[in-house]
């Protein structure tokens, strides 16, 4: 059974850094994209940022650009997400998703399998 596991969130001042990590287990992730969603109290899930398995295809949301990057060890079956330049509108629950297909989408509905998800909290 697919298990994923995210570590990483806390409790960080505006204009510094965190490191998610997603640690997968429980199947073949050749073919998998993986992704990372957050959902603020009171919003929608959303997508920050996504990567396919096997590929170097990589796609942000526009709201992190430049300031997340999203990459993945095949060989750990891991994908992180290192957060620079934390503003206190990314407080969230991070999530991370995976599904077993070839490209990144950006809808949460998409995604079969999820963590329980990290709490990241960005003080102003």
């Amino acid at each position: 059974q697919v298990q994923l596991v995210e570590s990483g969130g806390g409790l960080v001042q505006a204009g510094g850094s965190l490191r998610l990590s997603c640690a997968a287990s429980g199947g073949d992730f050749t073919w998998y994209t993986m992704a990372w969603f957050r959902q603020a109290s009171g919003n929608e899930r959303e997508f920050v940022a996504g990567i396919t398995w096997r590929g170097v295809t990589r796609t942000y949301a526009d709201s992190v650009k430049g300031r997340f990057t999203i990459s993945r060890d095949t060989a750990k079956n891991t994908v992180a997400l290192q957060m620079n330049s934390l503003k206190p509108e990314d407080t969230a629950l991070y999530y991370c998703a995976a599904d077993q297909r070839y490209e990144i989408t950006t809808t949460s509905g998409d995604y079969y399998y999820w963590g329980q998800g990290t709490q990241v909290t960005v003080s102003s």
